[in-house]
């Protein structure tokens, strides 16, 4: 059986984002979203969430874009004289690493994200990350522990599947170094979330067996859903995207997603293409839907 978690990241990011990510759930593929809880239009996004209960809503645990939620004073690790994140990804990762990053003060944003999504009435059906942190072994291990106090029962593993690579690669000849380096970013990630798999396995928290969408970040438009549908595999499959459409509050936060994200909507909300999953047997289903499965099994 093919299941599949059409998962768009950045609901909260701001108001255009929110009413796409629900036009192309209501229209279209996306079965998933991922909530950040201190975007701009986290309150947008809540109140559209309550008009969609098929809709599965995670929490997009960021420590890159905007403000935290825990108090300056308490994350100084974390954050810059304004207040705000301190770090761009990369940034973020070499502290990180280098223990400039505090665990103790990751742990303080995390449960104050996880909580505010939870206080607003949403029961969390997974965990990810804003620019994928989570894949950090200690972070991995972090969010799995956090999974399970708070009875989220899903994470995002982000081992990618490259199955539309040459495709990819042939459809866009001019965009191949940019290509290549999502594609060894796809391999960093990867390399970085295999160290926490088993863990994974061990708490029994739920993760999607194959997983796509690094490497096609700001190319997924309708030719290369399709190919991906033709190309999905049996099991549990997540593909991550990022529809949105844009207006000036996008164009004040720090995505280099813009006009590609209408790209991807126009792509994701097309009733044809939930016609041709249907076609091909795909079942479109959400993180919560995995643990029903289970429970029925």
């Amino acid at each position: 059986m093919k299941r599949l978690i059409v998962n768009a990241d950045d609901f909260g990011l701001t108001a255009g984002v929110n009413q796409a990510i629900l036009e192309a759930h209501c229209r279209g593929v996306i079965s998933s979203t991922s909530l950040l809880a201190n975007g701009e239009a986290f309150e947008s996004a809540v109140a559209l969430s309550r008009q969609a209960p098929r809709l599965g809503v995670g929490v997009h645990l960021n420590l890159t874009e905007g403000k935290p939620l825990a108090p300056s004073s308490a994350i100084p690790s974390l954050v810059d004289r304004q207040g705000f994140f301190a770090r761009t990804a990369g940034g973020f990762w070499r502290a990180a690493l280098l223990g400039q990053a505090k665990t103790a003060d990751i742990e303080k944003e995390f449960r104050a994200q996880i909580e505010r999504v939870m206080a607003a009435g949403i029961t969390p059906t997974h965990l990810d990350s804003h620019k994928h942190v989570h894949a950090l072994p200690a972070l991995g291990t972090m969010a799995i522990r956090l999974a399970c106090q708070y009875g989220i029962p899903a994470i995002r593993c982000v081992v990618e599947r490259r199955r539309t690579l040459g495709y990819l690669l042939r459809r866009y000849p001019g965009a191949t170094t940019t290509i290549l380096r999502q594609l060894f970013n796809s391999w960093t990630l990867a390399v970085a979330c295999r160290a926490w798999t088993g863990e994974l396995r061990r708490a029994r928290v739920v993760f999607a067996s194959n997983f796509y969408g690094v490497t096609v970040t700001g190319f997924l438009e309708e030719e290369i859903l399709r190919e991906f549908l033709y190309r999905l595999p049996d099991g549990v499959s997540e593909l991550m995207c990022h529809p949105g459409f844009v207006d000036d509050d996008l164009g004040r936060t720090h995505t280099r997603l813009l006009r590609q994200r209408e790209v991807e909507f126009q792509a994701l909300a097309r009733p044809a293409i939930k016609v041709l999953a249907q076609d091909l047997g795909i079942q479109l289903i959400n993180y919560r839907d995995i643990m029903r499965a289970k429970s029925l099994g």
